[in-house]
């Protein structure tokens, strides 16, 4: 396969280990012993296994993970633009039947389960492209972190293909191992996954379906409750330091006390104890969460992209987008200006490869690049400043 790719010098010096290629196969080896008490036979192992190598690529991307390092607004610039809004209405309307059968079986509303999908393969379009026993087998045995995590997923993954839910060649997804229409790791797809079309088995990766009465499943687990919110925008008063974070849940009479308001001025409503989030500090939006929003928390374990699901499920509901402003005087990027960036950057001739909206390393050196010419902060953040700089300058 073209993305088995592997440079012995790049990969020894983010692992650490000179003979890595070696210590990679024996590791393999023993992952192959495990499997087998696991049901996957031998046959089954070697034809995936065999000629897999690590990849350097994998250990670059576990490092540089967009849900902690983008910033907030930045981040939900681009998962809940307009683009991604009007896209889900549409999506929504062509599987609306998948969509109220998922909701009255599972309990959780239809845009929740659609702005997941939105969010996690931009309702399918998305879903990745690293072949995951080469992604899985490269964190299991070279990874500086979750090596027994990630050897888990492997073997789960291998199971799969073992019990003729997918052939191997459909194990494509992102370089943690998530696949399908709503990225599933390996070993949530066995423990959650369900058929929602009927046919009698579930198929992440080609029924739409599946991966959304899946979804659904998921999040009844992780504690969803049936017809609540996940929370709404408020205010904090000015010089606010009392406690915050999805954790620190208190009765809405003890946030009023403590002056905290609806965006609208409005009085505190809902049920159940509430966490007050403040992802960008005291002096930026602030949102109320309750139980929802960690049921969506728990999907992929960040506060940037629970709001991102949370705030384009209400997107999709024809409710406003966030109201409060950002504390930064550069705004963040839709996925069209993004696309723009990088057109105008290819007019300047600039080697970026395709203007596709996804921002990588080499379109940030350009920006940065770009950036030193004309005065600015050689940061390489495709924000506004820098767009509008090369919208002036055509």
């Amino acid at each position: 396969m073209n993305a088995r790719v592997f440079s012995i010098s790049l990969f020894s010096l983010l692992v650490g280990a000179a003979p890595a290629f070696a210590d990679f196969r024996a590791c393999v080896n023993d992952i192959r012993a495990e499997a087998a008490t696991k049901g996957v036979s031998g046959a089954v192992f070697d034809r995936i296994m065999a000629d897999v190598q690590p990849d350097a690529k994998v250990i670059e991307a576990l490092q540089a993970q967009p849900e902690f390092k983008t910033p907030i607004w930045d981040y939900l610039a681009v998962l809940v633009d307009e683009q991604k809004v009007s896209e889900g209405r549409a999506m929504m309307a062509r599987h609306a039947g998948a969509l109220a059968s998922a909701e009255k079986r599972f309990g959780v509303d239809r845009f929740t389960i659609a702005a997941v999908w939105g969010v996690e393969s931009d309702y399918g379009k998305l879903t990745g492209r690293w072949f995951l026993p080469q992604a899985l087998s490269t964190l299991a045995c070279t990874a500086p972190r979750r090596r027994d995590y990630f050897r888990g997923e492997l073997l789960a993954a291998l199971q799969i293909v073992q019990r003729g839910d997918l052939p191997a060649d459909k194990l494509r997804g992102s370089w943690a191992g998530a696949f399908g229409q709503t990225q599933f790791m390996p070993s949530t797809y066995l423990r959650l996954g369900v058929d929602g079309d009927g046919d009698g088995r579930s198929n992440l990766v080609d029924s739409v379906a599946d991966a959304l009465h899946s979804t659904a499943h998921f999040l009844a687990k992780a504690g969803w409750v049936s017809g609540a919110r996940w929370g709404y925008e408020v205010r904090v008063p000015a010089g606010y330091s009392g406690p915050s974070g999805r954790r620190s849940k208190q009765g809405l009479s003890t946030w009023e006390a403590r002056g905290v308001k609806r965006i609208d001025g409005g009085a505190l409503t809902g049920s159940g104890e509430a966490g007050l989030l403040m992802p960008a500090g005291a002096n930026g939006p602030a949102f109320l969460v309750f139980k929802n929003y960690d049921a969506a928390y728990s999907y992929n374990g960040a506060d940037s992209y629970a709001l991102a699901i949370s705030i384009l499920s209400d997107r999709l509901r024809g409710q406003p987008g966030v109201r409060g402003a950002w504390p930064v005087d550069d705004r963040g990027l839709s996925r069209a200006e993004r696309k723009e960036v990088q057109e105008l950057l290819l007019r300047r001739g600039y080697a970026i490869g395709e203007a596709d909206g996804a921002i990588g390393n080499i379109t940030r050196q350009a920006i940065a690049d770009y950036q030193g010419k004309v005065g600015m902060a050689q940061d390489g953040r495709p924000g506004g400043r820098v767009l509008d700089a090369l919208r002036a300058n055509r």
